[in-house]
Order: structure tokens, then sequence, then C-alpha cells
């Protein structure tokens, strides 16, 4: 179950931040509305990672589409992958 508090539970900071752990971030509201994230070092540079890897996926296959694809030998030719 998601870790929800006011924003107002930020006057005892030190409270707050001891919920935040790895795979669990503490959402903060504001006037009842979901307004704030708190994360975990490790759970923030993960999704970093994750978004630059998405990113370079997404231009991979816009390099494929409009330059074509290489089939699988032309992938290891280029890598100098030899099969015996």
């Amino acid at each position: 179950m998601p870790n929800i508090k006011p924003i107002s539970d930020l006057r005892n900071y030190g409270d707050v931040l001891r919920d935040v752990t790895v795979g669990a971030p503490v959402f903060l509201t504001k006037n009842g509305h979901g307004r704030y994230a708190l994360l975990d070092m490790q759970d923030y540079e993960k999704m970093q990672t994750t978004l630059a890897l998405m990113a370079e996926i997404e231009r991979g296959r816009k390099s494929g589409e409009e330059k074509g694809w290489l089939d699988i030998d032309d992938v290891e030719t280029h890598l100098g992958i030899v099969h015996e």
C-alpha cells in the first residue's frame, strides 16, 4: 500500500524521511491532491538510468525506421562476432 502523507507532516521531516526506503517512496499531498514524491536515492538513480535506456531504445527504433534495419548477420559482423 502506498505511503501517503499530507505535506504538513514535513514539519517533522525526520519522521517522513524515515518512512522513505528503497522501493517505497512517500507521496505528499497538498489540499488532498498528490503533489510530491520522496524517493530513496537508489530508486531515483534507477529511474534516471531506465529513462536514459528508453531514450536510447527510441533513438534506435527511429534510426531503424529511417535508415533501415540490420539483419543479424550484419550486426554480428559489425560487432566482430565470429561463429565457428
